[in-house]
């Protein structure tokens, strides 16, 4: 069975992930590794931070064989995501900062709470009508696999470029509005705020099922698994 390691510690992504693919694929996630380097998202893109974050761990995996997680890294890939909410009457914000978006506020390191950046948000839209506050949740996955050294002369060095070659991203969006407050108790970041068009209930609101079928990560994962589907010939 192909090992699939996820490069994120959130169990709400990885949720979505096993959802979607079913249980052809063993999942790992960082929280099964020790001393994982910090990938800086530095990117100005979602797919140079998605791209970037499957490369980097790809790479070190490369150069590690535990026992605990399979023999070797055939078989072995890395999916790693960048996504985010980009409002039209804040000009896109906040987009790569969703995770951070209160942080740029104030200067602290890491993310902001779930709470404070909804807070913000809901503040700079405080006076734009429902009619401007168009939105869209996007989400850019990249797949890398773990490329095996051959041979016991073989370099221990593995290479950014060569797994950058060898990097597939897909990418989903999702249309929609902002509302005026949080609603429902489901999904995790701005999901109580993001409505998306065609229906009257938010993110977190909606079953986790319909969410799936209508959301960014759903509609990437779903060309990802098609992808895969074509690639490998045979169902995941």
């Amino acid at each position: 069975m192909s090992i699939l390691v996820i490069a994120t510690r959130n169990q709400h992504k990885v949720g979505e992930i096993q959802t979607i693919f079913g249980d052809q694929f063993h999942y790992l996630t960082l929280n099964q590794f020790e001393r994982v380097p910090e990938v800086i998202e530095d990117a100005g893109t979602f797919t140079g931070n998605a791209t970037k974050k499957a490369v980097e761990l790809a790479k070190w995996l490369c150069g590690i064989r535990n026992e605990a997680h399979g023999k070797g890294n055939e078989g072995k890939w890395v999916l790693a995501d960048d996504s985010g909410l980009e409002v039209d009457a804040l000009d896109g914000a906040p987009g790569v900062n969703s995770a951070r978006f209160a942080a740029l506020d104030t200067g602290q390191q890491g993310n902001s709470s779930t709470v404070e950046n909804n807070a913000k948000l809901l503040r700079m839209l405080r006076d734009v009508p429902l009619g401007r506050r168009t939105a869209r949740f996007r989400c850019v996955l990249a797949l890398t696999p773990v490329l095996e050294r051959s041979g016991e002369n073989a370099s221990p060095v593995c290479t950014a470029d060569e797994f950058e070659l060898n990097t597939q991203v897909f990418e989903g969006v999702c249309e929609g509005r902002i509302v005026f407050e949080p609603r429902g108790n489901c999904g995790f970041g701005y999901d109580p705020l993001f409505m998306p068009l065609g229906y009257d209930q938010t993110f977190g609101e909606l079953s986790q099922e319909l969410k799936n079928s209508l959301s960014h990560r759903g509609k990437a994962l779903g060309l990802l698994r098609t992808a895969l589907m074509q690639e490998a010939g045979r169902n995941y």
